[in-house]
């Protein structure tokens, strides 16, 4: 007996039903303005798995989400120092080799490092520094460091990054203190030059602090290499410098939590953003330096030679993992913003 329409309709809505809850997916958590839609969208063309992104404005966010529902992401963007954190409290996943053989695309100098040095959970995104904006056309004034910027005559025209362990480091590199010297005596010491600082900044923002300089609403900033990059691209009266008392230099990096759902999907996501092509989409939009030595080949002579993707050297320290004394220096700068 063949079977009614009814049943034929029912069977191919059931179908389609089945088929939509099958969809593949990734939950990507990451840096806010850092992955292109075009990457994402390039992504779902080929594998047809739609990636969800959400993203974050510090690494303290991501600690504090992961923890409290990290079952909901698939592929987290953490720098250095977080990524060590993770490691160390068991929420990353070992990456498959197996399935990321474009690893072999990044710098011999991007592998092994001090916060994964067997490269088992991670692999890196894009790398960069904390510097100084400057626009020359207002401020005529050498600046080479933080105590050139944070002066009195520059009141209200300074944007700083919304990201306290960054401001702390550098009152400490005034000190002449490293940036992982962190112990509640140092964060006495130079309580009272952050108090200072404070009183000048007009604008705190992690997201896009080069949005306050492009309108001309500051005339300096200490931000993301990427953010200056942008600047200098836009326009040259923007100079990055890095500060001569020290610079920060970050490396983000891609992991899997280990409460992650659609692993396979994450590392397939890792495997195409490496490839140089895609990369380069990257850094089209989001100009860091690029870890990845093939997809800099593709990269123009102006690309190339924006100081602020590619500084000069200058005295650069990576951040690594300081434990509870995070929450030192967190209650410190509510402390001194609250006072504001």
């Amino acid at each position: 007996m063949k079977p009614s329409r009814f049943l034929l309709a029912a069977g191919l809505l059931l179908g389609t039903a089945a088929a939509l809850s099958a969809k593949e997916e990734l939950n990507l958590f990451a840096w806010s303005e850092y992955v292109p839609q075009k990457v994402l969208d390039g992504f779902k063309q080929e594998t047809g798995i739609e990636v969800n992104y959400e993203t974050y404005a510090s690494n303290e966010e991501l600690l504090s989400k992961l923890l409290a529902g990290g079952a909901a992401y698939d592929l987290v963007q953490p720098s250095d120092y977080a990524a060590e954190v993770m490691i160390k409290q068991g929420l990353l996943a070992p990456l498959d080799p197996a399935l990321l053989p474009n690893r072999k695309n990044l710098g011999a100098q991007f592998r092994h490092l001090p916060h994964d040095p067997d490269d088992r959970y991670t692999v890196p995104y894009m790398t960069g520094t904390v510097g100084i904006v400057v626009n020359t056309d207002v401020v005529k004034d050498p600046i080479r460091g933080f105590r050139d910027v944070f002066q009195p005559k520059f009141k209200d025209r300074i944007v700083v990054l919304n990201d306290n362990r960054e401001i702390v480091t550098w009152a400490l590199y005034t000190r002449g203190i490293s940036a992982n010297a962190i112990s509640k005596e140092n964060l006495e010491q130079i309580r009272p030059v952050v108090a200072d600082w404070i009183k000048l900044i007009k604008v705190f923002d992690s997201d896009s602090p080069k949005t306050a300089l492009l309108n001309g609403d500051v005339d300096l900033g200490v931000v993301w290499s990427g953010e200056a990059a942008i600047l200098w691209r836009e326009n040259r009266k923007f100079k990055y410098v890095l500060a001569e008392e020290g610079a920060h230099q970050f490396i983000d990096v891609l992991a899997i939590p280990v409460a992650a759902k659609h692993k396979e999907a994450a590392h397939k996501f890792i495997n195409y953003i490496l490839r140089p092509e895609v990369s380069k989409l990257i850094s089209d939009e989001f100009p860091y330096t690029n870890p990845n030595v093939e997809a800099r080949k593709l990269l123009s002579p102006e690309q190339l030679a924006n100081p602020a993707s590619y500084p000069s050297e200058g005295k650069l320290e990576t951040f690594h993992d300081i434990g509870k004394l995070a929450a030192d220096i967190d209650r410190l700068m509510t402390d001194l913003k609250s006072g504001r």
